[in-house]
Order: structure tokens, then C-alpha cells, then sequence
């Protein structure tokens, strides 16, 4: 039988170390933190409930006090285009004394759940997040409940008590698409995205979209999904190339999909824009002045990630925020890189 020492008040050591488990876990899991696996929370109470531990609600009301601590989690922060997201919620969030804490989860929701498990032991004001594939409505909802102001920014989660900040991806896909259309192309594909994540399964569904409008059959097109870097792009040209109806135009899910596939087909002798036409997504610093300058969709990162910052802020202030999406229009800036087919042979005739 668990017991302390005689005159000694039991603790969440006690419990921490009767059952192998740091205080952290144990905390979490009489507070019911989505963080801890259920069975964990049940056998935590249990032991509790058998030892007659009495969790302490008024230390526990000390997580009511502001932290000046905002959590930022995104799956790639080596993508220019989240570092002017974040470059704009830092300016907000900073302007109103907040300390910012950021992880970059790289899609691993186990990464990201232990970077929230530390944010709720260091009591944060809130969190901002572009959940990782495999972030379920469930444990945001939890958060939520738990009185924790949550935003989800740029990818969003059906169902979750939470708003969230983020670009129009089905129009930008399907508008990206359409000029490719309007260029006199039919073979377009579609290189990259995650299409477990809902910015990969709407720009993808902008393309389907789109072509279908026209006529063209989205399943006898190159679609090769789960592509992000510029490395992917790079390595997707041999089977771009190689397909049986090669593409004449290629849409990237985002901007370093593109520069990657651009710098793969100049040193395969093809020359992006002239020989094969190609779009991005994102519209990053540096995509207007790539040879051919990039024909690209801007996302506003900026006005994302003001947005995002500014609406976990009404909600740490206790406003209520109605918990739906905030879509922001995206605009398709066109450039040199999307021609019509052919324009090369056009141009020496």
C-alpha cells in the first residue's frame, strides 16, 4: 500500500514515483490533459483516489495567472514562407509583452504533443498551431476545454473549438490551374502536398477542380503527392520526365516544390518555363526573381500570421471567439514561367 512518511503530506511524487511516471505526467493527468494516455489518466486517478491524495485546486488555479508566454508550433520552419508567417505574429505578439516559444514539428505529432506538454508546465497564455498530420479534433478540443486559448494557423482540423487563420487553398489551387488552362496546356500536373493535411487535400481539389471544368481527366494526369522541399522537387523530375504523357505544365503545391523541380530540368537540358511551364504556391521572398521569375499564388503570410496572433490575443483577453475558419483570398501573381507550350519553338521560328 502507498503511504508517505509518518507526518509527512503525500505529494505527487508519491504517485510519480509509485507508478513510474515523472509529476509532470501525473499532473497532467489529474488535470485530464489530452497530453496523457487515457489508460495513464485512469490508473493516476485511481492510485490517487486509493491513497487519498487531494489535488490542490488552488495551486492549480495559479494557471489562471498570465504567463507572458505564447507557444508557436508549424512542421517547417526552414520554409520561408512560415518565417514571414512568424515574422508578423512576432511583431503583435511581442508589441503586448508576450515571450514566444516555437517549435518546429516537422509533421511528428509526438513532437508536438511534448512541445504543448511543456507549454502547460510553464502555464502559457496560449498557442498558436499549424497542426501536425495526425493532430486530432480530440485533443485540441481538450486544450480548449481546459480554459487554453488555442489558434490554428494555416492548416485547419474539422471540428475542433478553436479558430483558425488560413489562405483560401481549394481557390488557390484552382486558380493557379486555370491560367495553366488559359495557356493552351491539357497534360498539367501536380507535383507535392500532403494530402492528409487539409492545405495538400484543398489545393489538390483546386486542380481537380479546375481541370475537370475544362474537360481534362485529373486521373490520367502526373500526380505525385507528399512532396514539401526543394530536395522532393528536385528528385520528382526522372519520373516527371519519365511519365508516358509527360506533362506539358507542372503545379507545385508550394513555391520550394518549384525551385526544386526548376533547378532538376535545367540540368536535364529542359529549360523551366519555355519547355515545360510551371507554378508555385506561396509566393516567397525570391520566387519574382528566379530565371524565369516564378508564376506563383500569394498566400499573404503576413496578413496570416497578424491575424493569427491578434485572434489568440482576444482570446487570452476572454473574449469568446467563434471557433470557425478565417479564410484569407489568395492572389495568382503570374510571371515569366508559365507560358503557353510550345513558346520556345514559337520563339526561334
Amino acid at each position: 500500500m502507498l503511504s508517505a512518511k509518518p507526518g509527512k503530506r503525500l505529494t505527487l511524487g508519491h504517485i510519480a514515483d509509485h507508478l513510474g511516471l515523472s509529476t509532470a505526467t501525473v499532473s497532467l493527468a489529474l488535470r485530464d490533459s489530452p497530453l496523457v494516455a487515457e489508460d495513464t489518466r485512469a490508473k493516476v486517478k485511481q492510485t490517487a483516489e486509493e491513497i487519498g491524495y487531494i489535488y490542490n485546486r488552488s495551486a492549480a488555479s495559479l494557471r489562471t495567472a498570465r504567463s507572458q508566454i505564447v507557444g508557436v508550433a508549424v512542421h517547417d520552419i526552414l520554409n520561408p514562407y512560415f518565417a514571414e508567417v512568424f515574422s508578423a505574429l512576432e511583431d503583435v505578439l511581442e508589441e503586448q509583452g508576450q515571450m514566444i516559444f516555437i517549435c518546429n514539428h516537422r509533421d511528428d505529432v509526438k513532437r508536438q504533443r511534448a512541445f504543448v506538454n511543456t507549454l502547460l508546465q510553464h502555464r502559457a497564455d496560449g498557442l498558436i498551431l499549424c497542426p501536425s498530420v495526425g493532430t486530432t479534433a480530440e485533443e485540441i478540443n481538450r486544450l480548449v476545454g481546459q480554459g487554453i486559448p488555442v489558434t490554428l494557423m494555416a492548416r485547419e482540423i474539422s471540428g475542433v473549438w478553436a479558430p483558425c487563420v488560413h489562405g483560401d487553398d481549394l481557390t488557390g489551387g484552382y486558380l493557379a490551374t486555370k491560367h495553366l488552362i488559359s495557356q493552351g496546356h491539357s497534360r498539367i500536373g501536380m507535383v507535392g502536398g500532403r494530402r492528409t493535411s487539409s492545405t495538400g487535400r484543398d489545393r489538390h481539389a483546386g486542380w481537380k477542380k479546375a481541370l475537370t471544368e475544362a474537360g481534362i481527366d485529373p486521373a490520367a494526369q502526373l500526380d505525385l503527392p507528399e512532396l514539401m522541399t526543394q530536395a522532393h522537387g528536385r528528385a520528382a523530375v526522372p519520373e516527371i520526365l519519365s511519365a508516358e504523357h509527360r506533362p506539358t505544365a507542372i503545379m507545385g503545391f508550394n513555391d520550394l516544390v518549384a525551385f526544386g523541380i526548376m533547378t532538376a530540368l535545367r540540368r536535364a537540358g529542359i529549360e523551366p518555363g519555355p519547355e515545360m511551364a510551371l507554378t508555385g504556391y506561396d509566393d516567397i521572398d525570391g520566387a519574382d526573381s528566379r530565371t524565369p521569375a516564378l508564376t506563383s499564388v500569394c498566400n499573404h503570410a503576413d496578413k496570416i500570421g497578424r491575424l493569427a496572433a491578434l485572434t489568440l490575443l482576444r482570446q487570452v483577453a476572454g473574449e469568446r471567439v467563434p471557433y470557425k475558419p478565417i479564410l484569407i483570398e489568395p492572389e495568382l501573381r503570374v510571371r515569366e514561367s508559365s507560358p503557353s507550350p510550345g513558346v520556345r519553338l514559337a520563339q526561334e521560328i
